[in-house]
């Protein structure tokens, strides 16, 4: 379970994931992260500081706060743009491992990134398939 603040917030969950997937014993397949919810993405991206700042920048840019949605005609809650920036990121990803390890490249991590406006407790599930 994570516990997340509000706004953009970026965790690395890739060491935790290989953990899992060493622990299923499973040694080749394909593993699928998701969370349940519609304010959180999943994605790959090189976790550094530089793109911890660039991802949010990016999302306000191509998403703001403060503008209308109509989700917030319909709510209220002030979350129009976290709904629109979960969208386009995507609440999944899929993901191939050989010898209980994802297959990433060199600089790539799983990521989980909370969108929403206030604090949240979310749940990753995985679920792995393979041989």
């Amino acid at each position: 379970m994570l516990k997340t603040q509000e706004g953009v917030e970026i965790h690395d969950l890739t060491a935790e994931i290989n953990a899992k997937l060493d622990e299923s014993g499973i040694r080749q397949g394909i593993v699928t992260v998701f969370v349940p919810g519609s304010t959180g993405a999943i994605t790959t991206i090189e976790y550094e500081p530089g793109l911890l700042q660039d991802i949010p920048d990016a999302l306000e840019r191509l998403f703001p706060r403060g503008i209308e949605y109509g989700h917030e005609m319909m709510w209220h809650d002030g979350n129009g743009h976290s709904h629109v920036r979960a969208a386009f990121l995507g609440p999944d990803l899929t993901v191939p491992f050989k010898e209980g390890r994802m297959m990433l490249g060199t600089w790539q991590q799983v990521v989980f990134i909370e969108l929403d406006n206030k604090p949240r407790k979310r749940r990753i599930i995985l679920q792995i398939l393979g041989e």
